[in-house]
């Protein structure tokens, strides 16, 4: 049994040694993916193209005009109300800093059995730092609108 194995092995790597791989055939798996990608980008042109030529194109002024979040746009600021709470920044900034940690989890939730107990109390603690930030930030006051 032995001796008829290592034969077939030997005919094997002789074979695989004698010819190297075609690389034009192999080329042709991905065939389909570089038709998908010519048939998606023949398709955006395609958009691109032929949405001014069927779309409707009766322009009047407001449609030329700048669109300032439903109101009608002044050409100077209103006094007094023309800035930005900085609220607003704050309130974004600490949404992106938040977000960004919380995909810090997903790469845990993956290999979460790979991790084993370390993973875990380190999960935890990388919780408990942001939980401490989500507190000092809502008890100083970051959160509120007023």
């Amino acid at each position: 049994m032995s001796t008829l194995s290592s034969a077939v092995t030997e005919s094997l790597a002789r074979s695989f040694l004698a010819q190297p791989p075609d690389v034009t055939t192999d080329l042709g798996v991905y065939l389909p993916l570089v038709v998908m990608f010519a048939l998606a980008g023949a398709f955006a042109v395609f958009s691109a193209l032929l949405g001014p030529l069927v779309g409707p194109s009766r322009y009047n002024r407001a449609k030329v005009s700048a669109y300032e979040c439903g109101i009608e746009p002044s050409p100077q600021p209103v006094i007094g109300g023309g800035r930005v709470p900085v609220a607003y920044y704050l309130t974004a900034m600490l949404f992106i800093l938040f977000d960004i940690e919380m995909v810090f989890l997903y790469p845990f939730a993956v290999s979460a059995d790979v991790l084993g107990m370390f993973g875990l109390f380190e999960i935890f603690l990388f919780i408990a730092t942001v939980g401490f930030a989500y507190a000092y930030v809502w008890r100083r006051g970051g959160l509120d609108w007023n």
